[in-house]
């Protein structure tokens, strides 16, 4: 088993952080772990170089993810809103679980009326938040409309904000459900 310590930067990667541990029982699985703050990363001994800052890249990418996943679902401040939109728009009718994910890189939310649960990208965190509002509203109407019916919208455009924080979705080129026809473009 070899030991490496990187003390060079690579993509935004601190790799004085990262451990490498090359073995030679490992053949083809790659693994990462964080502990106290340092990344362990385990690779087959025999890998180039090109291919092990690859998976570096691909293993560090996930941890950070997985972790500002964790932070944003751990504050509660995302709950705490839906709370207060579903009790401002829905009279507080609505039960469900919301909670931030990280693999939505297509859609700004969903929702499984089904099982009442609401998932949220983690990419509008870092949106204003009458954008994220729309977003929660948008996905707590589908707990009482499925579909995207006439019912639906007049549920959500009762949020006063609603074609501002579609155009500002838009703008951002993540798209929403309504596409922008080519007969509209000039």
């Amino acid at each position: 088993m070899n030991v490496k310590n990187m003390d060079e930067k690579y993509n935004d990667i601190d790799y004085s952080r990262i451990k490498i541990i090359r073995s030679r029982r490992r053949k083809k699985t790659v693994q990462a772990k964080e502990v106290k703050g340092n990344i362990i990363v385990y690779l087959p001994a025999g890998l180039d170089k090109n291919k092990e800052k690859k998976y570096v890249e691909e293993l560090v990418a996930k941890i950070k993810k997985r972790k500002k996943r964790e932070k944003l679902n751990n504050d509660g401040l995302l709950q705490k809103r839906a709370q207060e939109l579903n009790k401002k728009y829905f009279d507080g009718k609505l039960e469900f679980e919301i909670k931030y994910v990280t693999n939505q890189n297509h859609r700004f939310g969903s929702c499984s009326p089904k099982n009442k649960k609401i998932r949220i990208s983690d990419r509008l965190a870092d949106m204003p938040q009458w954008v994220r509002d729309y977003v929660i509203i948008h996905e707590l109407a589908h707990l009482i409309q499925p579909n995207h019916s006439k019912k639906f919208w007049q549920l959500v455009n009762r949020y006063r904000y609603t074609e501002r924080a579609k155009g500002y979705l838009i703008a951002v080129g993540m798209g929403v459900d309504e596409k922008i026809d080519d007969k509209e473009k000039d």
